[in-house]
């Protein structure tokens, strides 16, 4: 089962595009609880909730070698059929990603990687190699500098001007070859999420900047998501994780992300009435 018919199964068991980002804020958990107890207790009460799990990566190698351990915990926990991406956002040339993708997908062994392809295909090639495992390529992301580079209007090869975004998510089509490869667009740009999605209707789309961010919920399901209302993978982080910084955390990390879960079908149920 590769990553994209892993993301189906899991969307379609738990009827779900919610993904829940694991950016555990150690100020914010309870006294008391490290960061692989809090976030192992974060999966255990969301599991069946969601399509995939997104671990930010920063927050575990901020702590040096014991946040190494507690990736390895974490990356455990997750149930064998949910899919996890590693938000590590890697990208180097030859022997250096070859390193970072045995890291990701043998070492720690995640589904999915996010990647950076700013110094081209050799760069993501060693990730988009292992076949069974996908590929997110950052496409038009959800920070308020996106702009300074993504926006720009440049001429490819053939001659023909479009935004770089749009020739990333261009050349991540050409390279899917393996069928492995997604984009990572934020819901802060709908208007862009909109345009990629109908240039690329089938392509897998993780769509972070949901809640703290401000994106637009509503327009990340309806702009994100493909004919066959799939393929959108709603990524939240903090509005779940650290719903409550009290000993019930769990419980209310639950309440938030059934919430989000429920909001997200409406409106995916509203667009098939419609």
């Amino acid at each position: 089962m590769n990553i994209v018919d892993k993301l189906v199964a899991a969307s379609r068991r738990n009827n779900s595009l919610l993904c829940i980002g694991l950016d555990p804020d150690s100020s914010q958990m309870p006294e008391g609880l490290d960061i692989a107890q809090f976030t192992c207790r974060i999966i255990q009460a969301t599991c069946d909730l969601v399509c995939a799990y997104k671990i930010n990566f920063a927050f575990f190698e901020a702590l040096g070698e014991r946040g190494y351990y507690a990736l390895e915990a974490v990356r455990s926990h997750i149930p064998a059929d949910v899919p996890s991406i590693a938000d590590a956002k890697r990208g180097d040339i030859g022997n250096t990603s070859k390193a970072y993708a045995r890291a990701v997908f043998e070492q720690l062994n995640f589904d999915a990687v996010t990647v950076n392809p700013y110094m081209g295909c050799d760069s993501i090639q060693p990730f988009i190699d292992y076949a069974e495992r996908g590929v997110f390529i950052l496409c038009r992301t959800s920070n308020a500098g996106a702009d300074d580079f993504q926006s720009l209007v440049c001429s490819n090869r053939e001659g023909r001007q479009m935004p770089l975004y749009q020739q990333v998510a261009q050349k991540a089509a050409e390279w899917n070859l393996k069928g492995n490869i997604g984009l990572v667009v934020g819901a802060t740009a709908p208007n862009e999420l909109s345009i990629i999605r109908q240039a690329h209707p089938m392509l897998p789309i993780l769509i972070p900047g949901i809640g703290n961010q401000g994106g637009d919920l509503e327009k990340a399901v309806r702009f994100g998501f493909n004919p066959e209302g799939g393929m959108a993978i709603i990524n939240s982080s903090r509005q779940i994780i650290h719903a409550s910084s009290g000993a019930d955390f769990a419980h209310h990390a639950r309440r938030a992300a059934l919430a989000l879960k429920n909001d997200i079908n409406s409106i995916r149920q509203s667009m098939v009435k419609s």
